[in-house]
């Protein structure tokens, strides 16, 4: 398939209900509205193949940025080309749930991440710490430095409150995401979630709203789910 093949099979499954929930979100046009999973069956058809979903993913319409993450060989990605990407990235479902999303499934997730997070652009930090959360659910535990992930909790504790909006949903999803998924900080990641209390967000036309790491801690230790990790990252 090409670009335009898959463009127009984008289109026709296009939901004007989706596409006003992804506007009303932070997407712009071009967009068509598809629901992620609709483009399953696609992209069982065409698996791998990051030629095309560079194409796709430099014409700028949500879905076809979107399907490109879908479709997307991580492996065959350098830095520069994360880089280029979180350039087009213009709202979080982009940074967060794309970008950040293929670079977890690379070998170089930490290092460009660490890089992102210290970069003081909010869209790149919101990526650098969603990244950790998707690795952190998702791979064994012995695959991270323990002191590393400590002073990352610690960072968190000190700017959270301080940082762009964004980027404290990413930072209070990695305390929860520690707390849950990588056990050998589970106590430090509730500590400190007790300690930086509920987080202010505020968000566009409608009023802020609080979130609370600590508190969804302990509901998933409630339900059991300590250790929790996914087996897939990518859709």
């Amino acid at each position: 398939m090409n670009v335009e093949m898959v463009m127009q099979e984008l289109e026709a499954l296009g939901k004007e209900r989706t596409k006003k929930i992804y506007l009303s979100n932070g997407a712009h046009e071009p967009l068509f509205g598809v629901a992620t999973g609709a483009m399953k069956p696609i992209a069982k058809k065409i698996k791998k193949n990051q030629p095309l979903a560079e194409q796709l993913y430099a014409t700028g319409n949500y879905d076809a940025m979107y399907f490109a993450g879908i479709i997307a060989d991580p492996e065959a990605m350098t830095e520069a080309d994360f880089d280029r990407w979180m350039d087009m990235a213009y709202f979080y479902m982009l940074s967060d749930y794309v970008v950040a999303v293929t670079l977890s499934e690379t070998d170089i997730a930490q290092e460009v991440a660490d890089k992102w997070i210290a970069s003081g652009e909010e869209l790149r930090m919101s990526a650098g710490w969603s990244c950790y959360c998707w690795l952190l659910g998702n791979r064994p535990d012995g695959e991270f430095s323990e002191g590393k992930i400590a002073n990352m909790l610690q960072m968190v504790e000190r700017t959270i409150h301080d940082s762009p909006e964004r980027t404290k949903y990413a930072m209070n999803n990695f305390m929860y995401t520690v707390g849950v998924s990588y056990v050998p900080l589970h106590d430090q990641a509730l500590k400190t979630a007790e300690t930086v209390g509920p987080v202010e967000v505020n968000r566009d036309k409608t009023k802020s709203k609080f979130l609370n790491a600590a508190e969804n801690i302990q509901k998933a230790v409630a339900k059991s789910q300590l250790g929790f990790k996914r087996k897939y990252v990518r859709c």
